[in-house]
């Protein structure tokens, strides 16, 4: 075996079919699209349309509300913050918050505040000083031996100024 001699197998590539190039290719005049009509044309998106008929998804009602200016959280799993620990990166002596798990490489950004969530175990006594903790996060932090302190939440600036007009007012 050289290497002039490797070929794919045979039946491996298979050449594609050129429609549109006459009407003995078998692809030819329709090229595969039927006959006529909106659809036989190219650049034709009509996911939706009935016919002028109102569509479906506009015949049922809206549901629900997507607050726009919701608070986003960094969540960190026990296991993480453990896994952390184990690798050196987190200090276990020092109280940890979102700067140190920054550093750490355990969270990107701490976006609103870091909030921890159950997963994995912990086994380390942590100090966490964090924006807020699912009970069971908090509960397996105080069996390890640690804590859990949960900061006050920032308050929007929309919601300051509208305590600040009240306050102006009186």
């Amino acid at each position: 075996m050289r290497l002039n001699e490797l070929r794919d197998n045979a039946g491996a590539v298979k050449e594609r079919t050129r429609i549109g190039r006459g009407i003995g290719s078998g692809k030819g005049k329709t090229g595969g699209r039927g006959v006529k009509g909106q659809k036989s044309r190219s650049g034709v998106a009509v996911k939706g349309f009935e016919g002028g008929q109102m569509p479906l998804h506009q015949r049922l009602p809206k549901r629900g509300f997507t607050k726009p200016n919701r608070k986003q959280f960094a969540e960190v799993s026990l296991g993480r913050l453990q896994a952390a620990v184990d690798a050196k990166k987190l200090d276990a002596k020092k109280p940890v918050d979102a700067a140190a798990l920054v550093a750490a490489g355990v969270i990107r950004r701490p976006k609103d505040g870091v909030r921890v969530i159950g997963g994995g175990e912990l086994k380390t006594k942590l100090d966490l000083s964090v924006a807020g903790a699912s009970k069971p996060a908090a509960a397996a932090v105080a069996k390890a031996g640690g804590s859990v302190t949960v900061l006050a939440a920032k308050a929007d600036a929309g919601e300051a100024k509208a305590s600040k007009k009240k306050s102006e007012k009186k």
